[in-house]
C-alpha cells in the first residue's frame, strides 16, 4: 500500500548495463518531507537508483511517479529534483554568489500575458537581478554562509564549499533534493559536524532529502528512513530504531552496528542454543530449526567469577582483549573458539573468567537466509559433468537414477539395463556452504570469482563469491577473506548434489 502524501514512488525498477543487473526490483514510497537515505556497500545499487530518480539514468525496466505522475523519461531539467554530488562541480573562476546564483540566471519563468489578439497566453522571462539577489541571499542564510558570498571559491574549506554546494542546489526550490555521499570528502570531524547541520537544513526546508551513503553512522544520525540495500536488492526498510534493534537478516545486522552474529538452533519453546549454551529467547521458531542469533555488544551483560567456582550451566569465557573507547570498555571474549564482543562501563583485566548473559528480548532470531547453495539452472553435459555458471564440474550423475553406473561410453546404465544419454539433462545442483573450497591461486581448471560480501559468525566468517555471470556461491571458513579478492573455486566431486528436472525416461537413448 502506498503511503499517504507520498511524493517518489518506485514501482518494480530495475537497471541493467548490458548483461549486469545493478538494481533489481525496488519496490520505495517516499512521503513529502521526509529524510530517506540508502544504505549499503559499494556497488549495491544506491547511487544508480539516484540516478534514476534524478533522471540522469533511465530504468531497464518499472516506473517511477512523482505526486503520482510518471516522470520515467522525463529529462533531469524538467523534474523538480537537485542533486549534491561528492565532488562539488563548482566552478572555481566564479566566487560564492555567482556560483549559487549561476542556475537562476539560466532559467526562465512562466508569466501570463495578453498578446496583440487580446487572448492570454503563457510566456517566459528571465528572473531580475533583485530576485535572483533575494534567492541567493536566502539559500545562503539557510547554510550559514550569508557573509562569505564574495569569497573565491578556492579560499573555502571543504566544510564550506559542501554547503556552497547545497545552496546551489536548494536555491531553485526543489521539491526533492538529492545527495549523494555529499560528506565523502571531509575529515571525521567536519563529517560529524556536517550531519548535524545537514539534518538542521532538512528541517529549515521542510523538502524531501534522499541521501546516499555507506556510512552506518550517518545513517543512523540524519535519516527518518533507512533502506538497506545489497547486490542491487532492498534488504529491509525502516526507521533507524527498527533496523538497528530488528534486523530482518543477518547482512543488516551485520552492517548496521556491531554486532555478534552466530549459527543456532531452536531447541526447545522459545529457547535457542549457540555458544555451546541454551539461552532463553523471545521468538519462537520450530524445534530444531537452523536460525542465525544476533546480540548487540552492549547487550551482553558480564560478571567476573572463578572457573574453579563455576555454577552448573552457567556460560563462561575468558577476556582476549580489551579497549577503552572513552564511555565504555570493548572486550572481545573466546568461548572456545568463539569470539564475543561486549561493552562495559566496568574495568576488567586480559585473562579474567567472566560469565555472560544476554536477557531474552536483546536476543534477535532470524531464518537462515541461506543453509546450502542450491543452482536450479544447471545441467549436465556430454562427459557428465554439471554445468554451473557455464563451468563444469565434476560430479557423480548416478544420483539422479538409484542402482544405475556409467559405462566405458559415458552411459547411464539402469539397473534394468536401459541405457540413458543425459547430454543437456536440466537438474537442480546443491552444494553445502561448508564444502565449496576457495582459493586465490589462479587455476584454470576451476571457476573465478570476486568476493562480494563477508558477514562474521563468531567462529567463522560466512563469504559470497560472485561469478561473471552473475552466479553467487556461498561457503564457511575460518579464515578471513577480503571483499574484491579474485578467488578460483572447486567442490568435491562426491559432495555435489543432484535432483534431475521432470523424468528421466526422456532420456532414455534409442
Amino acid at each position: 500500500m502506498a503511503k499517504e502524501n507520498c511524493i517518489i514512488s518506485l514501482q518494480g525498477v530495475c537497471k541493467s548495463f548490458g548483461n549486469t543487473t545493478v538494481v533489481d526490483d525496488f519496490n520505495l514510497d517516499i512521503t513529502k518531507g521526509e529524510f530517506v537515505t540508502f544504505l549499503g556497500p559499494s556497488g549495491c545499487g544506491k547511487t544508480t537508483t539516484l540516478r534514476m530518480i534524478a533522471g540522469f539514468e533511465t530504468p531497464t525496466e518499472g516506473k517511477i511517479l512523482l505526486n503520482g505522475e510518471d516522470i520515467t523519461k522525463i529529462p533531469p531539467y524538467k523534474r523538480p529534483i537537485n542533486t549534491v554530488f561528492q565532488r562539488y562541480a563548482l566552478f572555481p573562476h566564479l566566487d560564492v554568489y555567482d556560483n549559487v546564483a549561476f542556475g537562476l540566471k539560466l532559467k526562465k519563468i512562466p508569466y501570463e500575458a495578453t498578446d496583440k489578439k487580446g487572448n492570454q497566453v503563457t510566456k517566459f522571462r528571465r528572473l531580475t537581478a533583485k530576485e535572483i539577489d533575494a534567492k541567493v541571499a536566502k539559500a545562503l542564510k539557510v547554510v550559514d554562509l550569508e557573509e562569505l558570498e564574495n569569497r573565491d571559491i578556492s579560499t573555502l574549506s571543504g566544510g564550506q564549499q559542501q554547503r556552497v554546494a547545497i545552496a546551489r542546489a536548494i536555491v531553485n526550490e526543489p521539491e526533492i533534493l538529492l545527495l549523494d555521499e555529499p560528506l565523502g570528502a571531509l575529515d571525521l570531524k567536519m563529517r560529524k559536524e556536517m550531519q548535524i547541520e545537514l539534518k538542521e537544513m532538512h528541517k529549515k526546508l521542510g523538502i524531501t532529502f534522499i541521501y546516499v551513503t555507506h556510512d552506518q553512522e550517518e545513517a543512523l544520525t540524519m535519516s527518518d528512513t533507512i533502506v538497506v540495500m545489497k547486490g542491487g536488492y532492498i534488504q529491509q526498510v525502516g526507521t533507524p530504531l527498527d533496523i538497528y534493534n530488528e534486523p530482518v537478516n543477518a547482512y543488516v545486522a551485520d552492517f548496521i552496528g556491531e554486532s555478534n552474529i552466530y549459527n543456532a538452533t531452536m531447541v526447545g519453546k522459545k529457547q535457542v542454543r549457540f555458544l555451546g549454551h541454551v539461552f532463553d529467547c523471545v521468538d519462537d521458531f520450530p524445534l530444531n530449526e537452523k536460525v542465525d542469533v544476533v546480540v548487540r555488544p552492549e547487550d551482553v551483560i558480564l560478571t567476573k567469577t572463578e572457573e574453579s567456582k563455576a555454577k552448573s550451566g552457567e556460560l563462561l569465557g575468558k577476556i582476549a582483549t580489551k579497549i577503552f573507547k572513552g564511555v565504555h570498555y570493548e572486550y572481545v571474549i573466546m568461548v572456545g573458539k568463539a569470539e564475543v564482543v561486549a561493552q562495559d562501563t566496568k574495568e576488567r583485566e586480559i585473562g579474567d573468567i567472566v560469565k555472560i548473559e544476554v536477557e531474552p528480548a536483546n536476543i534477535q532470531i532470524m531464518q537462515k537466509e541461506v543453509t546450502s547453495n542450491v543452482f536450479s539452472e544447471a545441467w549436465i553435459d556430454n562427459k557428465n559433468r554439471v554445468m554451473i555458471s557455464e563451468f563444469p564440474f565434476e560430479c557423480d550423475v548416478t544420483q539422479l537414477l538409484p542402482g544405475s553406473h556409467i559405462d566405458e561410453e559415458d552411459y547411464l546404465i539402469g539397473k534394468d539395463g536401459k541405457v540413458y544419454d543425459l547430454d543437456d539433462a536440466d537438474v537442480i545442483a546443491e552444494i553445502d556452504l561448508a564444502d565449496v573450497e576457495v582459493s586465490d591461486i589462479e587455476n584454470e581448471e576451476a571457476l573465478s570469482g570476486v568476493i562480494v560480501d563477508t558477514v562474521y559468525k563468531g567462529d567463522h566468517y560466512q563469504v559470497m563469491i560472485r561469478t561473471e555471470l552473475e552466479e553467487e556461491f556461498i561457503f564457511e571458513t575460518m579464515y578471513t577473506w577480503n571483499v574484491n579478492d579474485i578467488v578460483w573455486i572447486t567442490v568435491p566431486k562426491e559432495k555435489i548434489k543432484l535432483k534431475l528436472k521432470g523424468d528421466i525416461k526422456k532420456y532414455v537413448k534409442e
